[in-house]
């Protein structure tokens, strides 16, 4: 099977899923269903998703097994925060520097391939 898609190709706006069917005894069930946060998500945010529960959520092990600096890390996870439609709650232990990076450090990440062009739109969103 193919996976669900949950941004429409034409014009990026949210696909809604309105049927489900059960391949064993032919049942198809009409209506509005969500498909979920993580339909928000592009491929490459799940694939870093998938890779962040796999190391579980230790970013340190998350650095070593894709080859990004924390800050790196951090940057992908707060845009994904973002992406799936939350807020980024600031943490007075935590070191926040990412949230407060202002866009030349962001665009520099950017250029360093640290980030991705989506990553870094949804942080200058989340740090204004």
């Amino acid at each position: 099977m193919n996976p669900v898609i949950g941004q429409c190709p034409i014009c990026q706006d949210q696909l809604q899923v309105t049927q489900l069917h059960c391949g064993s005894c032919d049942t198809s069930i009409n209506g509005h269903f969500s498909l979920g946060r993580l339909h928000h998500l592009t491929p490459e945010q799940l694939d870093f998703v998938e890779t962040f529960i796999r190391c579980e959520g230790k970013i340190k092990r998350v650095e070593q097994e894709i080859g990004l600096s924390y800050p790196a890390v951090r940057a992908r996870l707060n845009a994904i925060v973002l992406a799936m439609g939350y807020d980024l709650e600031r943490d007075d232990d935590e070191d926040d520097t990412l949230v407060d990076m202002n866009r030349s450090e962001i665009l520099g990440r950017v250029a360093n391939g640290e980030l991705t062009a989506k990553e870094a739109a949804a942080l200058m969103r989340g740090s204004t």
